[in-house]
């Protein structure tokens, strides 16, 4: 998985523990495709700011999946459903993985 799409799904999971600030950074930056320049000047305040800012958010999400591993273990158990017959169960355990 590339970086990107490895930051954005450790956002889709921990995002809320991030700063409003780290949370429009970030948002601005990966999911609405601003340059830093174009959030600096949005905000009216330094491209290396805002460079800071997005640096800490990804450390702090990185930070989160490595103590709390939810990720990780999300995965292992979508693994291990496939082993199983019962899709009634895959559903329902793979709904609740997802939401």
């Amino acid at each position: 998985m590339d970086e990107i799409n490895e930051l954005i799904m450790l956002y889709d999971y921990y995002g809320e523990l991030l700063s409003d600030s780290q949370k429009e950074y970030f948002m601005d930056y990966y999911f609405n495709n601003l340059s830093l320049g174009e959030i600096a000047d949005n905000l009216e305040i330094s491209r290396n700011a805002v460079h800071k800012q997005i640096k800490s958010a990804e450390a702090k999400l990185k930070e989160y999946e490595e103590k709390l591993k939810i990720i990780k273990k999300s995965n292992l158990i979508k693994e291990q459903l496939k082993s199983t017959n019962d899709e009634r169960l895959k559903e329902e355990i793979i709904d609740i993985l997802e939401s």
